[in-house]
């Protein structure tokens, strides 16, 4: 039976373990010498990063329908509006102080949705938090503490520095049961496909926990080298296989935290791509299974005007290896908007570079947000043109075009037939909807019945509503 992949929402400390290097080779990594090394202590290092990461309580109150719903009895006192209930819902995950003013790196999976957040320190102090960015794809938000103190912070590392073998260590507080430290050694590097967002990260066998996401992966010399974020494992608990998000990828989210984007922009290449298998590296001549298969390139685009063209594959971004195409993705981001980078193109069995500066997805036609209401399908759903910015904001390829449900009002009827955001609406009785407006001009009338039709994730679903 495959593993299954657990968000570790609670909180997870890690591994690490530190050996003295000598005064000529302070840069060097060695094993332990003797028995007197092998009796070192990891416990000045936990002292002195343990204080930086916190524990992060998120509280949302949702609404649940009343059993008596669709009751006879029960309607004939109160109608179609029957009183529902509501409940508190509870998540604890971990998160770590990177700047002294109570800034606040954890996951975005652990305050989704959290009308009220709260953090306690390692010292039992208690604050509430703000949401400064939050975003869904990357599995990152950043926290303020609104309160006047110096607080204590973990200096951000370089991730790209992390080799496979190196000593970690992992803070945070598995099933609540207070704040923990575990010991490990970096894994693997460059894992993908770990969850449904940018895949580029850090393995560890560190044990983590549910309760340990947002906590802290450090390094012997005490940096932040990862943000925790999922485990594998069949039963729940840790199995040895964890993940942490890079911190150079922490370092540019933070970075447009700071300088108070409200939403985290990603380059936009304008290009798709496939993993290079092993048929596919046999048939351009590659020596190694790896790099980012040019697919498709968009008119006009950032890689059409660097160049680029299907069939071709790209290898490096600034002399570094790209895997994967989430690896390609990982690259791009970290390099930051505005960045010119350098890419390493291998085309007909020869390289080539190729320059491209890095910008955000452009809106190509105005969006023209529609909230659709009256007596159809799909009222109650926001609408809008599809343009490279607009799918980047939906975490859905650049490529698409159409118009797309960006979300729903609750308990509307558009919710109730079954719509979703990201759904394409191709056509409504017969008229091809190309744009918000002709949307609306065809949900005018009053048929007897309604012909749907929609693309959800690559397949055409019709449906029929009266």
């Amino acid at each position: 039976m495959p593993g299954l992949l657990i968000r570790a929402s609670i909180s997870i400390l890690a591994f690490v373990a530190v050996f003295p290097l000598s005064a000529d080779a302070q840069t060097a990594k060695v094993l332990p010498q003797s028995q007197m090394e092998m009796q070192l202590s990891f416990a000045p290092l936990v002292k002195q990063t343990a204080g930086a990461v916190v524990n992060v309580y998120a509280e949302r109150v949702v609404q649940q329908q009343s059993p008596f719903a669709g009751d006879p009895f029960f309607q004939q006192f109160f109608g179609q509006r029957m009183p529902n209930r509501t409940e508190k819902q509870s998540s604890l995950g971990s998160g770590v102080i990177v700047e002294a003013n109570g800034t606040i790196v954890t996951n975005n999976h652990v305050i989704d949705g959290a009308d009220d957040i709260k953090v306690a320190l390692s010292d039992g102090r208690e604050f509430p938090c703000k949401v400064v960015l939050k975003d869904e794809q990357v599995d990152l938000a950043v926290l303020k503490i609104d309160v006047k103190e110096e607080f204590p912070v973990l200096p951000i590392g370089d991730s790209d520095a992390v080799e496979v073998g190196d000593l970690v260590l992992a803070i945070g507080n598995p099933f609540g049961v207070g704040q923990t430290v575990t010991s490990g050694i970096v894994s693997a590097l460059a894992r993908n496909q770990i969850k449904n967002q940018v895949g580029f990260f850090i393995q560890t066998d560190a044990s983590i926990n549910p309760g340990n996401s947002g906590g802290a992966l450090i390094d012997m010399k005490g940096n932040l080298i990862g943000i925790n974020t999922a485990i594998y494992s069949q039963s729940g608990g840790s199995n040895g296989i964890g993940f942490a998000t890079p911190a150079n990828l922490v370092r540019v989210f933070l970075a447009a935290a700071d300088r108070g984007a409200k939403t985290f922009d990603r380059p936009y290449i304008g290009a798709s791509f496939e993993p290079v298998t092993s048929e596919v590296a046999d048939a351009l001549g590659l020596k190694k299974v790896r790099g980012a298969l040019i697919t498709k390139v968009m008119e006009d685009g950032p890689a059409a005007k660097a160049g680029l063209k299907p069939g071709e594959v790209i290898t490096a971004l600034n002399n570094i290896p790209v895997e994967h195409p989430d690896a390609l993705g990982y690259r791009l981001t970290t390099a930051g908007l505005g960045a010119t980078v350098s890419l390493t193109i291998l085309d007909n069995g020869k390289e080539r570079q190729a320059s491209m500066t890095l910008a955000s997805a452009p809106e190509t036609r105005p969006r023209e947000e529609k909230v659709i209401t009256g007596s159809n399908p799909f009222s109650g759903a926001t609408v809008a043109n599809l343009s490279p910015r607009v799918a980047d904001e939906l975490h859905m390829p650049t490529d698409t075009v159409g118009v797309v449900v960006e979300n729903l009002k609750g308990n509307s009827p558009a919710q109730r037939l079954g719509f979703a955001p990201k759904d394409i609406i191709i056509s409504v009785n017969g008229t091809v909807i190309t744009t918000t407006q002709n949307l609306v001009a065809a949900l005018s009338g009053e048929p007897e019945i309604w012909r749907v039709e929609i693309e959800r994730d690559g397949q055409r679903i019709r449906q029929f509503f009266r």
